[in-house]
């Protein structure tokens, strides 16, 4: 499945009150859902001393599955296509990359 298809497909579960711009619920979403991984990670951490169970790594991709969904459901919102957001990154990255500027901070570097 590619991006496109995940866009499509998903939308069809894409059922949230309106409570204003329409991109208003996915975004408190996708942030709700990015906070649960980090949770996740955490407590391993926290309780696990670092190490990712078989268990814990299937909740995670469960939870990670809710991400890209949020994400999937922005992009519909705001009429961008996922496949163009996944393929403008690689080519942001890999130019800093050849830059030597994948570390660091700024949007523009």
């Amino acid at each position: 499945m590619d991006f496109s298809d995940y866009q499509k497909l998903s939308r069809r579960t894409a059922g949230y009150p309106s409570i204003g711009h329409p991109v208003i619920y996915p975004v408190l979403g996708l942030a709700n859902e990015a906070g649960e991984v980090a949770g996740k990670i955490k407590k391993v951490f926290r309780d696990k001393g670092g190490e990712i169970s078989a268990e814990t790594r299937d909740a995670l991709q469960s939870e990670l599955g809710d991400v890209l969904w949020y994400i999937a459901q922005v992009c519909t919102e705001l009429d961008i296509s996922l496949n163009d957001v996944a393929e403008s990154n690689l080519a942001k990255l890999l130019d800093r990359q050849a830059r030597g500027q994948i570390r660091g901070d700024g949007d523009n570097r």
